[in-house]
């Protein structure tokens, strides 16, 4: 896969864990400037946590793109020596 784009839904990329769903209502329930200082660092967090899933996400698909790549240069290796062992049978020496 050669574009950027995930495959992965972008609701999947954006929900959240429970228990960060949990700690916001926590957070919305209390008064003033609790609430504002705790809920700054809350979404500092959730930045932190999705901008994770995204580099996550996008070493899974680097990976998967590898191994396409390594099946692909196996089964070009393998076609190779296949010409290669044909050719020294059709000089006949089995040398180059």
């Amino acid at each position: 896969m050669s574009s950027n784009a995930s495959r992965l839904p972008d609701a999947e990329l954006d929900e959240l864990p429970r228990e960060l769903a949990d700690l916001k209502s926590k957070i919305d329930a209390l008064a003033g400037e609790e609430r504002a200082s705790l809920g700054a660092s809350y979404d500092r967090v959730v930045d932190s946590f999705r901008r994770r899933r995204r580099i996550l996400s996008l070493v899974q698909e680097a990976l998967s793109q590898l191994r396409l790549d390594i099946k692909y240069l196996m089964f070009d290796l393998e076609v190779t020596r296949k010409e290669r062992d044909e050719l020294r049978e059709n000089r006949g020496d089995g040398e180059f």
